[in-house]
């Protein structure tokens, strides 16, 4: 059930990141021929007010056909100089629209991010940690631990790391995992003494995160629960918690150009079905409140990746889309069908490989866990 839970999260969140282009393309007046959920074969379909709307076999995906998206190959197989379009077509309606056109999917997912993150802050939950009393992992010959080689001890009491007071492991674990590579300033408290300690963070190859060499102390579990927030905080706390996360996704792409697997860093739909699936089954497990609040956490979480995603300046992604119309905005020119064709081309290459990269580490992550066999 937990696949079937997963799938759903994704069409929920596919559709809504559809919806924003359908909407933005209304807005400025170029017809929506089709809108679909699913890729590949169409299983249903229905016409509403001329746009086709359908839910096709592959539910890998979705698409908001737009008129005028084919004029480029016509353009090429009539060896046309510029792409010739009608005022209700994509490539009809002015570059910077066109650019808006582009951004609004993306858009979408970020304001529904910023909505889960807003209700979570309002009603609050509680969570399971431990303490700010750690211990040190012991550097070996294959790898030196910043945490043992700047002279951390177990039994220290971290209170603060770079000006920001530490309450517990959670907020070591917010502070380092997701900055690798970087330089922290850690001060401790040790036999009632304050001490400062300087190190740098170094990238885990394996799953791209940050790593100092600590641990934290097995018997000191607590449970906390979150701040209580007014209506207005909780928004201002959605949208910092939408842009801290979106900064962590970030800094997981550039992990990618230090060494990161790429197999592990880059999830494919089968993974990321089965993680939503098994968030959501096990968070209402514990109980309903649990559910939904782990339900939001992971939207909130896939909504954030697939606003940054799909802004890469990536050909066939919205960020190419957008790029090629910032270009010929700027410029006032409009760029050759054969460059489109061929920028499109890379852009198709460069989706191929990650899908494949993708799939693998799905097989791979799966064997591993002893899926498959």
């Amino acid at each position: 059930m937990k696949f079937l839970y997963g799938y759903l999260c994704l069409v929920f969140l596919i559709l809504f990141h559809e919806l924003g282009h359908f909407f933005a393309a209304k807005i400025f007046h170029v017809k929506v021929e089709s809108f679909s959920i699913g890729i590949g074969p169409v299983l249903l379909h229905k016409k509403i007010k001329g746009t086709d709307w359908r839910i096709s076999l592959i539910p890998l995906g979705g698409y908001c056909g737009m008129k005028g998206e084919k004029e480029i190959q016509k353009a090429l197989d009539e060896n046309l100089p510029y792409i010739e379009a009608e005022p209700d077509s994509l490539y009809g309606v002015n570059s910077f629209k066109r650019a808006l056109i582009g951004f609004a999917g993306p858009f979408f997912n970020f304001i529904l991010a910023v909505t889960a993150f807003t209700i979570i802050n309002a009603v609050g939950y509680e969570y399971i940690t431990f303490s700010n009393k750690i211990n040190v992992i012991e550097s070996t010959n294959e790898i030196s631990y910043p945490a043992c080689e700047a002279g951390l001890q177990d039994g220290d009491i971290i209170i603060q790391i770079n000006n920001k007071k530490i309450s517990d492991f959670s907020d070591i674990q917010e502070m380092i995992i997701t900055k690798p590579d970087k330089s922290f300033q850690i001060t401790v408290l040790r036999n009632d003494e304050e001490l400062q300690f300087n190190l740098k963070s170094i990238l885990n190859k394996e799953t791209g995160q940050g790593l100092i060499g600590i641990t934290n102390d097995p018997e000191s579990i607590i449970k906390k629960h979150t701040p209580e927030y007014n209506f207005f905080q909780s928004i201002g706390h959605g949208i910092k918690d939408s842009i801290d996360y979106l900064g962590a996704s970030i800094r997981g792409i550039a992990s990618l150009f230090k060494g990161a697997s790429l197999k592990n860093s880059v999830s494919g739909p089968v993974r990321v079905a089965e993680i939503m699936g098994s968030t959501l089954e096990d968070g209402f497990k514990i109980s309903f409140s649990v559910g939904i609040v782990s339900s939001l956490q992971i939207l909130g979480l896939i909504s954030i990746s697939l606003f940054m995603m799909n802004l890469l300046p990536v050909p066939l992604l919205d960020g190419g889309l957008i790029l090629m119309a910032l270009i010929e905005g700027i410029f006032r020119k409009k760029i050759k069908p054969k460059i489109h064709y061929y920028i499109q081309f890379i852009g198709l290459a460069f989706i191929l490989v990650m899908f494949v990269i993708a799939i693998f580490g799905d097989i791979s992550y799966f064997i591993g866990r002893g899926k498959l066999k």
